[in-house]
């Protein structure tokens, strides 16, 4: 938006489908209901529609709800979500669009949006809007929907895809992870974590995550990495060994790195870097600190080490970064640090 532009939140439409998961219907309300800009305006306008007139939608449980707005609701929105269905039929079985469902998909306007969360990714793929793109289910359903659609590239490892206007996510939980990452591309970190501490989640979970732990519960009797973890969130902008956070365990190199693994999903090396982007993007945000400080704070050492890890992560310089989510002038010595190059809009592929 403009500087002097009126004012108009971002609108979400959540197509509700019959044999919808309840829960998930309410991860968009919930996530996308709260963020509010400094004046107290709501970024977000959030509504449901339904295939049919308003009236009432099965779900999964026993009740039903009542939806108030038809499918031409969808061509007011600028972010539509899908939530996961169990009644798709022949979208689940054949891969194609249901009469009532195609007319109503013909409702959204070119260049919208498009997010799913579990299985609505089959809505997605029967419309044909996956096609040589990647994406992400929950992991039971991922050979299915490989099968089903070949031409799509699933990949069943990861929580959620960010491919720029198409966003796909795995089950329940993984739903929040997308929705906070959807407000924190668009309005950035410091929105996202309030709203993540409201919701009672954790702030960040990169999109590589893996999807499966095999140990989310670890066995009392064994230690853990957790205390690791939070010395080393602590240290971060400094050059931490994994040896070092072994040590923190009383474990060897070895059977930390196998126990980080099982709890996490995702090496020390893969999470200590998710972490320093996290802190970069914070300080870019909420600082005017040079790009030069912000990567030593981070634990970046360099700013060239900054622009490397933040162009794989958001497909952007830190300059850039900075510019879309600060309004005031951005800071002269992070342009010269940085150039002035870089997307202005964030299309981060995998988290």
């Amino acid at each position: 938006m403009t500087h002097g532009s009126p004012f108009r939140p971002h609108r979400v439409v959540v197509l509700a489908l019959d044999g919808l998961l309840p829960f998930e219907l309410g991860i968009p309300h919930r996530i996308f209901g709260r963020p509010k800009d400094a004046a107290g305006r709501h970024l977000y306008t959030v509504v449901t529609c339904s295939v049919r007139p308003p009236g009432p939608v099965q779900t999964d449980a026993d009740f039903a709800i009542h939806v108030e707005n038809g499918p031409e609701a969808l061509a007011t929105a600028d972010t539509v979500v899908i939530p996961a269905s169990y009644e798709l039929g022949p979208v689940f079985e054949e891969g194609v669009l249901t009469d009532e469902l195609a007319a109503a998909l013909a409702h959204i306007r070119p260049g919208t949006r498009l997010a799913s969360i579990c299985t609505g990714v089959y809505v997605l793929a029967a419309a044909r809007r996956l096609d040589g793109r990647p994406a992400t289910t929950h992991w039971s359903d991922a050979e299915h929907l490989q099968r089903l659609f070949p031409r799509i590239r699933v990949d069943a490892d990861v929580l959620f895809i960010d491919d720029g206007d198409v966003l796909t996510s795995a089950g329940v939980a993984a739903g929040i992870d997308l929705c906070l990452h959807m407000v924190r591309r668009d309005h950035g970190t410091a929105v996202a974590n309030e709203v993540a501490r409201h919701t009672v989640v954790p702030p960040h979970r990169a999109g590589g995550q893996a999807q499966y732990i095999h140990r989310p519960v670890p066995d009392p009797q064994l230690a853990t990495t957790t205390s690791a973890r939070a010395w080393a969130l602590e240290r971060l902008h400094e050059p931490l060994q994994l040896r070092d956070m072994a040590e923190q365990e009383s474990m060897s190199v070895r059977t930390f790195t196998r126990r980080f693994r099982e709890e996490v999903g995702v090496s020390p090396g893969q999470w200590l870097t998710q972490q320093r982007v996290e802190r970069a993007r914070h300080l870019l945000e909420s600082t005017d600190l040079s790009v030069d400080q912000v990567a030593r704070d981070a634990g970046f050492g360099t700013a060239q080490s900054l622009r490397q890890h933040l162009q794989v992560a958001l497909g952007v310089t830190p300059t850039a970064y900075r510019r879309t989510f600060r309004t005031d002038s951005p800071d002269p010595a992070a342009d010269r640090t940085s150039g002035a190059g870089g997307r202005q809009s964030l299309a981060v592929s995998r988290g």
